[in-house]
């Protein structure tokens, strides 16, 4: 039988060493990311006929942005009773989506209409529009810039004076997309986003898009106590000044208040939310 010298196999045994050293990397590099699970403090009540797309929690106040054609809205109201204190309702043909606050400004998407309506803060008034590409899913920001997800593994870094993409986020994990990201927010200096459809959120770098872990929710309010598959988790809001975390979702009947991940205590958001 004929057989290859030695010299010319040295080149394929090095690529098979190359080949299974990179497998084995990439691997691990997406075992890395730590699960924790979400740690019940207190709960709060939340009106289980809001289709929940954005959250946010300012001491004692709560911000939310719904969605669904003709109940899409923007609302305010006390953490501890639900008493509703202002509202506004987007135009019947608008389905609301995720939402953030940037100093006098709230910032509310809309699903598949490209539009995104910016609020005055303190009147509720609609005092301007911008358009974008493709659909709008989640909001958040970092006190400088939008971030902005679409369903995809992507995020769009936004910027908010004129709605241009400044830059993208790909989402991975390990080299893998973690695509079906929905509404979003900064915990510390980490960007938070949910997964459509699953109970837990993914802790990502906003630097580089690496996703650090999870955060299993799936204790807070269990599926088979689900009324409907539409009922998903999607809502996070923390508050950097109390240091406070909290998590709903569409049509859930309570805001859960959760404990911070021991290692984002102290950590505050890149550009100081």
């Amino acid at each position: 039988m004929f057989r290859k010298p030695l010299w010319l196999m040295i080149p394929l045994l090095g690529l098979i060493i190359v080949l299974v050293s990179f497998r084995h990397n990439n691997d691990a590099e997406g075992q890395d990311a730590k699960t924790i699970k979400a740690q019940l403090i207190a709960t709060f009540p939340h009106d289980p006929n809001d289709f929940c797309q954005g959250l946010i929690v300012e001491g004692d106040t709560v911000y939310e942005g719904t969605g669904r054609y003709g109940q899409s809205a923007v609302k305010k109201y006390d953490l501890t009773s639900g008493k509703v204190s202002q509202q506004v309702g987007l135009h019947q043909n608008y389905f609301g989506e995720g939402i953030a606050i940037i100093k006098d400004r709230i910032y509310q998407l809309t699903w598949k209409e490209r539009v995104c309506v910016v609020y005055d803060k303190e009147t509720f008034k609609a005092i301007g529009q911008f358009s974008y590409t493709g659909q709008g899913w989640g909001l958040t920001t970092d006190g400088k810039y939008l971030y902005m997800s679409d369903g995809s593994a992507v995020i769009q870094v936004i910027d908010p004076a004129n709605f241009k993409q400044v830059r993208k986020i790909r989402v991975t994990y390990g080299r893998k997309p973690e695509d079906k990201l929905n509404e979003l927010e900064f915990v510390g200096d980490e960007l938070w986003a949910c997964i459509w459809y699953e109970d837990k959120i993914a802790r990502i770098d906003p630097q580089t898009g690496k996703i650090k872990g999870y955060f299993d929710c799936s204790s807070l309010y269990p599926k088979k106590q689900r009324p409907d598959k539409e009922n998903v988790l999607n809502g996070i809001a923390y508050d950097p000044k109390a240091q406070r975390l909290f998590i709903s979702g569409k049509l859930w009947p309570t805001i859960y208040e959760v404990e911070l991940p021991k290692d984002l205590t102290g950590r505050e958001p890149p550009s100081g939310k």
